[in-house]
């Protein structure tokens, strides 16, 4: 029985008027509308990314309004109506000074749903999620409103095929054309490289996280790999999705009985295990933050722990794009990325007693899908894997003191041998400037070059857009020209960027951090064997110093900011450089006071550990 003030609420007329009519709008029954309520929220924006997602939202919506009813096994339930975000696409602004809001995306997606789970009071809701960003801002949502929820992907994009050659092409591919002087060629390739639609299919930050979210627990492992036009996403999944999400409500899991650290070091083995985007190093700490873990390198995972598992842990076990040769449309045919998560769990390098949105534990889950082997030629084992270590690697040094800075060791083409670069610096204030001189000197970049764009970062840009036009564009010249040129950034890169690029550089430029005091022709090293980047000059205190005082002179006679720094010319873009906090925090919209929502958690250590597998195979 109600009490009488649920009474007095549920009988205001002028609360019910409206519900009533949207009850009858979607067909529900009227006596539902003091029911708790459920229903789907999808990503949207203006790129191929989104364009399914649409679709698929409608056909939930329908499937969830004929289990919802007053009938016995029918779901008691106010239906609500369905809800999108919306994000840039990464794609088609890369190079521009539009990519400034393109991890913006992110946060501004949490804001949307923030409001519409809260304000509506969703007690159950299915997400359906496109492009890179918008995932992680939706997951982030849902962690801090920590009701019932789960998330489908809608899946990658199938790959285009060179008319000519018969291969495989991607978005990258075009990218790294850029530089040609054959315009018939590239528009070839531009009408070829993206056919129907889906997010970007190689193990870009789109797969990388698809698959993270799926390992940390919140989205069905079968549901990531298949492509967004898959027949299954639209008459398979949207019931199986419904049945999941009944039974968290009917037992009260909620996302932050799954979102633990547990199920987080497993997200981040597996995105190293398939050599995954270094954006992965900024969500992961937006992921934590949202599940109230407030400092991810002590809640969760260090920077040493984890270098130390990329170097001797944990191998790249799949042949994929943008290093590779395969995409997720590949990777799915060979059974999904359930067969690397089985492989790496065989192997004692995952902890299955986790949580998963379906109910069962990721060891049960995955027994239940029973995946096959990794086939050897697009999914690599443990034990014979593509390639030995890990595909990412974060660095300490004097010019990364935050240990922010992360390399995508996976895409690396030359220039680590013996595990170290040494080079002169070549400075950019901003990438405008080096897509400038790539466009009109490409000869002025030298072998062993490291070029070093900055007041790119959170602060900077503002917004910390990613380089895919400056990395494709050296990407091309070094292979053209048989050299290594590096490139080091306080802002970041995509997942399909490769070569010798490091990103995250932190403390960033605009914040006074050491990046901001190299000068043309320093000597830059970059030190794996102690995971460091270092500028040699600015080892002598006395050169620090001047230059430090040279930088301050600047901002104070700019009027407190570096007159390097992109223009904040917009409401959003001065939100972002008024709150952003450092890359190692996730680079979000939170002042340090709010680093992390409601009460924190403590970070309970279970006791798993992920074997090693080097001395395994020696005593085998």
């Amino acid at each position: 029985m109600k009490n009488s003030k649920t009474v007095l609420i549920d009988n205001n007329p002028g609360r019910n008027c409206q519900t009533y009519g949207i009850a009858r709008e979607l067909g529900t029954d009227v006596d539902l509308i003091h029911e708790p309520s459920i229903g789907v929220v999808g990503n949207k924006g203006d790129s191929q990314c989104y364009f399914g997602v649409g679709q698929k939202v409608g056909i939930i919506h329908d499937a969830l309004r004929n289990r919802i009813g007053t009938e016995p096994g029918k779901l008691a339930m106010r239906l609500v109506q369905p809800e999108f975000t919306v994000a840039t696409s990464d794609g088609m602004r890369n190079g521009t000074k539009e990519m400034r809001y393109s991890l913006i995306g992110r946060e501004v997606t949490n804001d949307t749903l923030c409001e519409h789970l809260s304000a509506t009071g969703l007690e159950g809701v299915i997400a359906v999620v496109a492009c890179d960003k918008p995932p992680v801002g939706t997951l982030a949502a849902i962690l801090e409103h920590n009701r019932p929820a789960i998330i489908m992907s809608d899946g990658s994009i199938r790959p285009g095929v060179d008319s000519k050659t018969g291969e495989a092409i991607d978005l990258v591919t075009s990218y790294q054309l850029a530089g040609s002087t054959d315009e018939a060629m590239k528009r070839r390739i531009a009408l070829e490289s993206c056919p129907g639609f889906g997010s970007c299919g190689g193990m870009f930050t789109y797969n990388t996280m698809q698959t993270f979210i799926a390992v940390v627990g919140m989205q069905p492992l079968h549901m990531v790999s298949p492509a967004s036009q898959d027949e299954r996403r639209l008459q398979e999944f949207p019931d199986q999705l419904i049945d999941y999400l009944a039974k968290m409500l009917k037992d009260g899991i909620t996302p932050r009985d799954i979102v633990t650290r547990d199920s987080i070091r497993n997200a981040i083995i597996v995105a190293m295990s398939v050599g995954g985007s270094t954006n992965v190093m900024l969500h992961a700490p937006e992921i934590a933050r949202a599940a109230g873990y407030k400092d991810f390198a002590k809640d969760i995972m260090s920077a040493e722990e984890f270098n130390h598992l990329s170097e001797n842990v944990i191998p790249v076990v799949v042949n994929a794009r943008p290093f590779g040769k395969y995409s997720m449309v590949d990777i799915d045919a060979k059974g999904g990325i359930q067969v690397i998560v089985k492989d790496l769990m065989k192997a004692g390098l995952l902890n299955g007693d986790v949580l998963t949105c379906t109910g069962e534990t990721l060891a049960q889950q995955i027994e239940r899908l029973s995946p096959p082997d990794p086939d050897g030629d697009v999914i690599y084992s443990v034990q014979k894997p593509f390639k030995e270590t890990g595909g990412l690697r974060v660095l300490g040094g004097n010019l990364s003191p935050e240990f922010s800075a992360v390399l995508k060791l996976a895409g690396v083409e030359g220039g680590l041998e013996n595990n170290l670069f040494a080079g002169k610096a070549k400075v950019f204030d901003g990438e405008q400037k080096l897509l400038e001189a790539l466009n009109a000197s490409p000869d002025m970049f030298e072998n062993f070059d490291m070029v070093v764009v900055r007041y790119e970062g959170p602060v900077g840009g503002p917004g910390m857009p990613e380089m895919l036009d400056s990395t494709s564009r050296i990407t091309t010249l070094c292979r053209e020209r048989n050299i290594v040129v590096a490139l080091m950034t306080d802002g970041r890169f995509s997942g399909g960027s490769v070569g010798l690029v490091i990103g995250h550089v932190g403390p960033e430029a605009a914040i006074g951090g050491p990046i901001g005091l190299i000068e043309e022709g320093d000597d830059i090293t970059v030190d794996l064997t102690q995971n460091e980047i270092n500028c040699e000059q600015l080892k002598d205190p006395k050169i620090h110093a001047a230059r430090k005082a040279k930088w301050s002179a600047a901002v104070e006679g700019n009027k407190g900011t570096h007159p390097s720094v992109g223009l904040a010319d917009t409401r959003l873009l001065n939100r972002m450089r008024c709150s952003a906090v450092s890359a190692v925090f996730g680079a979000g919209m939170h002042p340090d006071r709010m680093l992390w929502v409601s009460e924190p958690r403590e970070a309970t250590h279970t006791g798993f550990e992920p074997k090693n597998r080097f001395k395994e195979q020696a005593a085998g």
